[in-house]
């Protein structure tokens, strides 16, 4: 395989032109092929028309909010968007979020951050199948969504519907931040977004029943003002 073929194409949306440039040398220099975009309509087109791998997009975008272009990013192509904001406020994360990113990243950040953050979701990508994974392992938790069966350590755990809902709503994107909406829209129905509480009490329950201590959780992790999400190795 040649150097070429092998290397993952970026689009990188930002309007910035310090950043633009600064990003895209960077990029370079760790054997990214980028394709910059100035705007939300450009990248859009470029997306559609384009073998993508990962999409870098700023917020603040000339002609259009950036969350409003993921879902139609999203429609266009497979490639995982990992969000690139000055952004700091907690909901502007959500929303992001909700609105299909992958993951999200605060400017500024440093460049091993920005090489993790991409190496994760670019490694979620690989590994997500095209359908939701029948069975989630790791350490002694297992959960099969075919037969509903949680053990932990070779033991069955009894979970409650509600607590089962929102374990195997966690266990179908392991790895992935679900936000508190999502989880409560999954769950408990459209009716209950706003609900928070529900989560906080049934993710208590999860962990007494799941954790060795639930006050230091290996599986049932929480990513502070945004959601949950499920370890993965």
């Amino acid at each position: 395989m040649s150097d070429n073929m092998a290397r993952k194409q970026v689009l990188l949306i930002e309007d910035d032109p310090h950043i633009r440039i600064m990003l895209t040398t960077t990029l370079a220099a760790h054997h990214y092929l980028v394709t910059a975009a100035t705007d939300g309509d450009s990248g859009y087109r470029i997306a559609a028309e384009s073998s993508v791998d990962l999409v870098l997009l700023d917020l603040g975008l000339p002609d259009m909010d950036g969350q409003q272009l993921i879902p139609l990013l999203r429609s266009v192509s497979a490639a995982p968007v990992l969000v690139i904001s000055a952004r700091d406020q907690e909901q502007q994360k959500v929303a992001a979020l909700d609105a299909g990113a992958d993951d999200y990243i605060q400017k500024p950040f440093g460049v091993g951050e920005l090489m993790a953050r991409m190496n994760l979701v670019l490694r979620r990508s690989r590994e997500r199948p095209a359908e939701p994974p029948a069975r989630y392992r790791r350490g002694e938790l297992s959960i099969d969504l075919m037969t509903h069966r949680v053990e932990l350590s070779g033991q069955a755990v009894h979970l409650t519907p509600v607590e089962y809902r929102l374990l195997a709503a966690l266990a179908r994107h392991p790895g992935r931040v679900i936000t508190h909406r999502q989880l409560l829209r999954e769950v408990w129905g459209p009716l209950h977004e706003e609900d928070a509480h529900y989560l906080r009490i049934y993710m208590r329950q999860l962990r007494r029943k799941l954790e060795a201590n639930p006050a230091e959780p290996r599986y049932l992790l929480n990513e502070p003002g945004v959601g949950y999400r499920l370890a993965q190795d």
